[in-house]
């Protein structure tokens, strides 16, 4: 079972109960594809491009707009395995972390890139619940292949795929 917590802090572009939903699935999806047996609580914030780069050069030290933030709240060595941890498997939901998206910069990549949307935020979704299972692409290109690889699975196996728009 999963705690999705949804947080609609901008007013620029429209979040539907269909993209909430959207974020929920994704999430659910990832754990699913990555055998977390465990019952998990994630906090998602949509936010608008002040608030992301606010984040960004707080948090990672770089003044710029991004598309998703991840904060993790367990570690994991360099096997993928949780180090750590104080949580009692059987009982507990495991807080995994927080993430933050930029609707702005989502719609505005849908259209760079060319598909929609819904495409985007599920694929920003997927990205950063990778991170909070510990994954990351900072400094090991290995892992951003595997990353890669296991973002376009999940969203194959959900059925998004990028339907190009012809402009």
């Amino acid at each position: 079972m999963t705690e999705v917590f949804i947080e609609n802090d901008q007013n620029e572009i429209e979040i539907t109960e269909q993209t909430e939903k959207l974020i929920i699935d994704c999430i659910n999806k990832v754990l699913e594809y990555e055998k977390c047996d465990f019952d998990a609580e994630v906090s998602v914030t949509i936010t608008d491009k002040n608030e992301i780069r606010a984040l960004n050069r707080e948090h990672r030290n770089k003044d710029s707009v991004t598309d998703v933030l991840s904060f993790p709240m367990l570690e994991f060595d360099e096997n993928g395995n949780i180090t750590d941890c104080d949580y009692d498997f059987d009982d507990d939901y495991v807080v995994l972390g927080d993430i933050v998206i930029c609707a702005q910069r989502a719609m505005e990549q849908a259209e760079e890139y060319g598909h929609s949307f819904v495409r985007e935020i599920a694929f920003l979704t997927i990205h950063s619940m990778l991170h909070l299972l510990g994954y990351d692409h900072e400094n090991n290109t290995d892992m951003e292949q595997i990353m890669f690889k296991k973002q376009e699975e999940i969203l194959s196996q959900m059925g998004i795929i990028r339907e190009y728009k012809n402009n």
